[in-house]
């Protein structure tokens, strides 16, 4: 049917060279129509994946769309070349491929078997490898780079997402994720390259290669000797009663918890049995990520309330991302945020930090780091106690490339955050890491136990001393990009004038708008924005009279719409009811005025 025909090269390519009895399997979750073959056909080949800053995220089957063996393969034939133009030194220094344990029997996809396949792209030009011979977190892979002082990262995984999809993650040679123009240069290198090379698919010679090493064992002695220089209370350590409960959510974290706690003499955690082995059915939980809160915890609240634990920490499925949850004197559990976190998690670094250092000049040279979505608490620290605090574009890429930028300057960077219960606490991963993060958490809670503290109560103090700042995120689903367009365009013309936004939401008075789509920052004499912009994502920061942030962004690798509103107070305004409500007022007017859901036909966030 010349409706369904393939009109690009590279179709023609993927169908022969990827085959049709995995088409077949596909096709099985369709119906056996004509009709539903030409809709799988036109949904596998009408558009190839886009490789950008966050390397590749999508769901692993046949066709261009999808991550597969040729997909792949013509990935990391660009990569390769990429690297081959941009360092001359590649084939002395190498790459370090990692991965999770994502697999897709339908389509005989696995974060394995792609992991395989890229090494052998590599092989096959004379690049050494340092392929994982079993899974691991993805910020072994930073951590692996900067170590080896390698040239590039590949990590194959899909964090938290859906169990049918799957990616692929790259770092440069300075150990942070890819930012512009690599995405570009990376990009157009791969449509240069999409033929696959003859020995691309020889992963059985490839693994015998006297160019492949393992760097399992030397990296998982080298990460935790390297988190043990944050280790400050080991005595206290050693004797704490604490009990606390660790799942990993069927992912890969399990291990590595478990290592990092001994590395800090801490107790071990007690492991959620049905979840600490790596299951790509994810069968427990209906999201794979802890961020989602209360349905993914569970069954961890469960071992808790049996063992008499008061707190539960929770990895993703790449143990990257920490959740942290506590039980209440009232007996419910209360599920942290990530800005909540964030407060505690900097707080407690840089005291820390402070017990170590006596010279009152040396907090001149620290920094800490936040995106710009997430609460600005690390600056009302920061204000008080003289340290100096950035925030970047959302997303660790920016902050893991800051911090390097930092200290090749010889400044400390302490610690940084996101919102989306992602935190670096040491310098030797420039990205995320919800290992080293829980090791760090684990010894704050046993020092807090120590002095009758929970987490509750000291980020309270937090809140009293640096000034309350409470936080209200959520998204709304939507899969017409057209919509998506047409709400966030009708805001830069707001009212029906060109190039005008609004000036109030409801009873509530804007004082700046910022729009890192367009470039436009009504704060600076130019009016032109000082963090980087991005005209193929949007993004919207309302700051209001009443102390409100708002920031409206559509998300890099799903079909959301998401919402950011934090309500900052300055010290010694703690009527915290009433900064609730004042905040969920802002929040209801923020979704009537600018997202309109019922117009939009926009869905809410599933509870």
């Amino acid at each position: 049917s010349p409706t369904i025909r393939p009109t690009q090269t590279q179709s023609f390519l993927a169908l022969k060279t990827y085959g049709m009895s995995q088409i077949r399997s596909h096709w099985k979750k369709t119906p056996d129509s004509l009709e539903g073959n030409k809709e799988a056909l036109k949904k596998c080949f009408s558009s190839r994946m886009e490789f950008g800053t966050a390397g590749l995220r999508a769901a692993m089957g046949p066709g261009i769309s999808c991550m597969n063996d040729l997909t792949i393969i013509q990935t990391t034939q660009g990569f390769c070349c990429y690297l081959e133009q941009s360092i001359g030194n590649l084939k002395e220094r190498g790459v370090v491929i990692g991965y999770d344990a994502r697999a897709h029997p339908p389509s005989g996809g696995s974060s394995k078997r792609f992991a395989s396949l890229a090494a052998a792209v590599f092989i096959s030009r004379g690049v050494p490898v340092h392929l994982f011979s079993d899974i691991t977190p993805t910020p072994f892979v930073p951590f692996t780079v900067s170590h080896l002082g390698l040239c590039a990262g590949i990590m194959v995984t899909a964090s938290h997402n859906p169990k049918q999809d799957n990616g692929y993650k790259v770092y440069w040679e300075n150990g942070a994720q890819i930012v512009t123009p690599h995405d570009k240069g990376i990009s157009k290198a791969i449509m240069e390259n999409l033929e696959p090379w003859p020995e691309s698919w020889n992963t059985e010679e490839a693994l015998k290669s006297t160019l492949l090493k393992d760097p399992y064992q030397d990296i998982n002695t080298e990460y935790f000797k390297a988190i043990q220089k944050h280790c400050h209370h080991r005595e206290i350590n050693k004797k704490s009663e604490v009990k606390i409960v660790h799942t990993s959510v069927h992912g890969v974290g399990h291990t590595f918890v478990q290592s990092a706690f001994k590395a800090f003499d801490l107790r071990p955690p007690y492991a959620v049995e049905e979840q600490k082995d790596p299951d790509p059915e994810f069968p427990t939980v209906k999201y794979p990520n802890p961020e989602e809160g209360e349905g993914v915890l569970t069954l961890s609240f469960a071992l808790a309330e049996k063992e008499g634990a008061s707190v539960v920490l929770a990895n993703d499925p790449d143990a990257d991302r920490l959740a942290i949850a506590e039980k209440q004197e009232s007996g419910q559990w209360r599920v942290f945020s990530g800005n909540e976190l964030g407060a505690l998690l900097g707080w407690w670094i840089f005291r820390c930090w402070r017990e170590q250092n006596s010279d009152a000049a040396a907090v001149k040279n620290l920094y800490m780091l936040s995106s710009t979505v997430s609460s600005k608490i690390l600056r009302a620290i920061a204000l008080k106690e003289g340290f100096h605090f950035e925030e970047t574009l959302t997303g660790f890429k920016w902050m893991g490339n800051r911090a390097r930028d930092l200290s090749d300057q010889d400044k400390t960077v302490l610690f940084a955050f996101e919102e989306a219960i992602g935190y670096m606490c040491s310098p030797s991963v420039l990205d995320k890491d919800g290992v080293s993060a829980a090791a760090i958490a684990g010894e704050m809670i046993s020092f807090l136990a120590t002095k009758k503290i929970s987490l509750s109560q000291q980020l309270t103090t937090i809140y009293e001393e640096y000034g309350y700042h409470i936080s209200k995120n959520s998204y709304f689903i939507c899969h017409d990009q057209a919509v998506i367009r047409s709400l966030f365009e009708r805001l830069r013309n707001y009212g029906g004038t060109k190039d005008s936004y609004p000036t109030e939401c409801g009873r509530f008075a804007i004082d700046a708008v910022r729009d890192l789509t367009t470039g436009y920052d009504s704060n600076q004499p130019d009016k032109k924005a000082v963090l980087p912009t991005s005209s193929s994502s949007q993004m919207i920061t309302f700051t209001f009279s009443n102390g409100g942030v708002a920031t409206m962004r559509t998300s890099g690798t799903e079909p959301k719409i998401k919402y950011y509103t934090e309500l900052c107070a300055p010290p010694g305004n703690s009527d915290v009811p009433h900064l609730k409500k004042e905040l969920d007022d802002l929040v209801d007017a923020i979704i009537e005025n600018f997202f309109e859901p019922d117009k939009n036909k926009l869905q809410p966030k599933p509870q």
